[in-house]
């Protein structure tokens, strides 16, 4: 059975470790599918082209990018996350792209972000809420910075509940997926990650999660026949 906990030096150290194959796997392992799951987040934020974004549990900046490139785009993206390695490999991304005036990589803890009360008009996560060892803090402090009428995407995957495509999934996850991650990146995070996915909480205990931290409106929409969900929240 994969090692579940969270410390943050435990989680940073295991993402730094496979960070210089993380970009690759994603794509790999979702046939492609990932880009078109963090279009949909921000697409749901309904840009203007004026807001300040903060992308929580960044990694190396995909969403960060995809909220400063689309179109219409955020004005200014802040991203964190506490793995060093991974907010190097995202710097280089934006300098290649041209990027580095728009969007900041800083290097900290979803539980205590960096960021002052009400200051941003947005937050995302991509597939790193599950990461956190304390969930409910990491909402709280989301709610924290988004300013009145902010409002939240998170993307997380989850076990699809149609039971010949949860079957599939779970056969996919246990037995396809930790083979080919731990063969390219050569380390034991692609055990951890299906095991992750089946110990966070099922979408109904999440959105409740979400309330209790102050959030309205919450919906949690299934993507790509339930083996992700995308939860859109706002603060009144």
């Amino acid at each position: 059975m994969p090692d579940l906990s969270k410390s943050p030096a435990r989680i940073a150290g295991m993402f730094d470790a496979i960070a210089g194959r993380y970009d690759l796997l994603n794509h790999l392992l979702s046939a492609g599918i990932d880009r078109r799951w963090r279009r949909a987040a921000i697409r749901s934020l309904e840009l203007r082209g004026r807001e300040r974004l903060l992308d929580v549990c960044t990694g190396t900046a995909d969403l960060a990018i995809t909220a400063r490139t689309a179109a219409p785009h955020a004005a200014r993206v802040v991203g964190v996350d506490f793995a060093g390695a991974m907010l190097r490999i995202g710097h280089d991304k934006l300098l290649r792209g041209g990027l580095a005036d728009r969007v900041t990589l800083v290097q900290g803890d979803a539980t205590r972000l960096p960021i002052g009360d009400r200051s941003v008009d947005g937050v995302t996560v991509a597939f790193g809420i599950r990461n956190v060892e304390r969930i409910e803090a990491a909402c709280a402090e989301m709610y924290r910075v988004l300013a009145p009428d902010g409002r939240l995407a998170i993307l997380e995957f989850a076990v699809p509940r149609a039971p010949v495509i949860g079957q599939i999934y779970r056969w996919y996850f246990t037995r396809v997926l930790p083979r080919i991650g731990g063969a390219i990146a050569r380390h034991d995070a692609y055990g951890y990650l299906p095991a992750s996915v089946d110990a966070f909480p099922a979408p109904e205990e999440f959105v409740k999660v979400l309330r209790q931290s102050g959030f309205t409106g919450i919906l949690a929409r299934p993507l790509t026949l339930g083996i992700v969900y995308l939860y859109t929240a706002r603060r009144d």
